[in-house]
């Protein structure tokens, strides 16, 4: 592998990070708030080791597979690092840890967070935590593609950052694509931003809201999250634009462009409508003979959180720890499945699932009907050997990272329900889990170590694990 090229790439998006610094100076001036002095520091070093790194490995190559996984890797890594720095310089954290862990749920747009007090924080830090949210939602490697037009070998990168099993390109050149679907991504922010002022949210409060839910992110500017509005307008506004988040970009772009019909084939979506319809109705019954007197308020909860969990943004209205166990099992169950592939929702996502299912009635009909040949396919589409190899390599994967890291955490004096649920709300970029860590909990409590561990899991997760467990093997530094 040619470190060159790496070390040349992470400086390129070094200096970007460092120039996304200016909103939240802005931000800061508007406010007359000194945590922007913060930002100006952290925005000057970064952009300098960002320079430093760019002309120091200049390169005119092209990127190639490996280079294109190590610098999504690695990059993740170092704009998590420099992302913790402005944490520190406004005395946010007192240990870099911490401050390293809110940064790295904030790239990874999972939501779990290590501040008890949101309302003791300036303007400046809530929208610096909603804008690595925003940023980190389609990928800052994709972003860098969309507005970079120097960097080559542009398909790698894609590959590295959205490797979900199914790939529908909206244009042959990936740099087009990236800036057709940011657009899509502005669109919706605005859209749902306009809505919520409308009804009474304010501005502020409404832009860091729309960042952390088409993000699938979930950071708040309250400590009680959504709940805190005592809104029900406001929550059907967030639980909608939250189902529209775990969509494919792609059908979004279609409907924008009225092609409505092809966004009705979808198999995808319309399994995932299936499993959110399903869920709401589920727990709606359940909470409406176990927990409260009205059917209008248990839908209002279960749809919210339903759609808040399976899109992987993590707001709540309700601690969801006290319901029954038959709906909070429910929601540990979307936990893993998550959104749909080539949305910002993270988990095992909705497509796998279905392809998984399709594959295991597959091999019961071959039991009842030996000579059979069959395919595997999705709508009208054949899934080759190779993707469906690929697909039980990932869920194969997903449960020995999950179980190895749930033994870690219970090892340390943690339940196995909070270990269980931290470990799936991380690696799916959820957030908020059951137990220690519930809705109106916080991941303070958990040692030093644990915190690393679910650090790891996000980045994991936020990068379908094969792109970091690849880069981790001995045999991908060969030549």
């Amino acid at each position: 592998m040619r470190l060159k090229i790496v070390f040349n790439m992470l400086g390129t998006l070094l200096i970007f990070i460092g120039v996304s610094m200016l909103v939240p100076i802005f931000v800061a001036l508007y406010y007359k708030e000194v945590d922007g002095v913060a930002f100006i520091v952290t925005m000057g070093f970064t952009i300098s080791i960002g320079r430093i790194l760019s002309r120091a490995t200049e390169s005119n190559e092209e990127i190639r597979h490996r280079e294109g996984f190590a610098v999504v890797t690695l990059g993740w890594i170092a704009i998590s690092i420099f992302g913790a720095i402005p944490f520190m310089l406004a005395g946010v954290f007192d240990n870099f840890v911490d401050a390293f862990f809110e940064s790295v749920s904030g790239f990874t747009t999972t939501g779990a967070t290590v501040i008890m007090s949101l309302e003791s924080l300036s303007h400046t830090i809530l929208f610096w935590r909603s804008w690595m949210h925003w940023l980190g939602g389609m990928g800052i490697i994709v972003m860098s593609i969309a507005i970079l037009p120097e960097l080559a070998g542009s398909m790698q990168l894609f590959k590295a950052e959205a490797p979900g099993p199914v790939h529908d390109r909206l244009k042959p050149r990936i740099r087009e694509t990236a800036k057709t679907l940011w657009v899509v991504y502005l669109v919706i922010t605005s859209v749902q931003t306009i809505l919520l002022v409308m009804n009474d949210m304010p501005f502020f409060d409404a832009i860091i809201h729309s960042f952390g839910t088409i993000s699938s992110g979930g950071f708040s500017s309250r400590t009680l999250s959504v709940k805190a509005y005592n809104s029900t307008v406001i929550e059907w506004i967030m639980a909608v634009f939250m189902f529209l988040a775990g969509v494919n970009l792609t059908l979004h772009y279609q409907f924008l462009t009225g092609n409505i019909r092809s966004i009705f084939k979808d198999k995808e979506l319309k399994f995932y409508t299936c499993i959110v319809v399903s869920a709401i109705v589920l727990i709606t019954i359940n909470l409406r003979f176990q927990v409260y007197r009205s059917l209008a308020e248990s839908l209002n909860y279960a749809a919210f959180q339903v759609t808040s969990i399976i899109s992987t943004a993590g707001f709540a209205t309700v601690d969801y720890d006290i319901w029954p166990p038959f709906s909070r099992g429910i929601l540990l169950i979307l936990m893993f499945i998550g959104g749909c592939a080539g949305s910002t929702a993270g988990g095992i996502k909705v497509i796998r699932i279905y392809a998984l299912m399709k594959k295991g009635f597959q091999e019961l009909y071959k039991l009842i009907h030996p000579r059979a040949v069959t395919s595997l396919k999705i709508g009208n589409r054949a899934v080759s050997e190779e993707v469906s190899t690929s697909i039980l390599g990932f869920f194969f994967l997903y449960v020995i990272v999950f179980v190895i890291s749930t033994v870690i955490l219970t090892s340390f004096g943690i339940d196995l329900i909070s270990s269980i649920s931290a470990v799936a709300a991380t690696l799916g970029n959820i957030g908020p889990g059951l137990g220690l860590i519930g809705p109106l909990n916080t991941y303070v409590p958990l040692p030093i170590v644990c915190k690393l561990l679910l650090s790891f899991c996000m980045i994991l997760g936020r990068l379908e694990i094969y792109t970091v467990l690849v880069f981790l093997l001995s045999g991908f530094w060969r030549k």
